[in-house]
């Protein structure tokens, strides 16, 4: 029983709400239903922004659901792995030169979906050919041998 004081210490971090990018903010959301009769935090699909640190004038809008119930307002439900993202210029796009390059892209978003292993995560990739910036939406959690995923493009002009 020792280790107990210790358990009771963590659990609030265990409990935490989900990660998200750096200067991510809510936009906002939508109840899709309601739970325990309004009690508690209902089903909801929530809208962020975030904006990509190493290229400039680009938003990026990721929409997720969120489960409800006392499992969620406590964060130890498993949120759905169902998003959607849009990208778009908000002024002149500048591809900074310390953004990486090549096939594997960089991590510019993150957001925890269950309290252990499954995350929401969004690369960036530059396509220098067609003069544009990619971003790939994707979930850590496989669903028939693949993980769901949604993608946008924003012209560099």
């Amino acid at each position: 029983m020792p280790n107990l004081p210790r358990l009771a210490l963590l659990l609030p971090l265990l409990v935490a709400a989900p990660a998200a990018a750096q200067d991510t903010r809510e936009i906002g959301h939508v109840n899709t239903a309601i739970t325990n009769l309004g009690l508690t935090r209902s089903h909801r699909v929530v809208v962020e922004r975030f904006d990509d640190p190493e290229v400039r004038g680009i938003s990026c809008y990721i929409s997720q659901a969120r489960t409800g119930g006392l499992s969620g307002m406590l964060g130890v439900a498993e949120d759905p792995a169902r998003f959607a993202i849009t990208c778009t210029a908000t002024g002149p796009v500048q591809v900074q030169p310390g953004a990486q390059r090549g096939e594997r892209g960089e991590v510019v978003y993150e957001s925890s979906t269950s309290l252990f292993f499954k995350e929401t995560r969004v690369h960036r990739f530059v396509d220098e050919e067609r003069q544009a910036v990619v971003y790939l939406a994707w979930s850590t959690r496989l669903v028939d041998g693949s993980p769901y995923n949604a993608v946008a493009v924003v012209p560099i002009r």
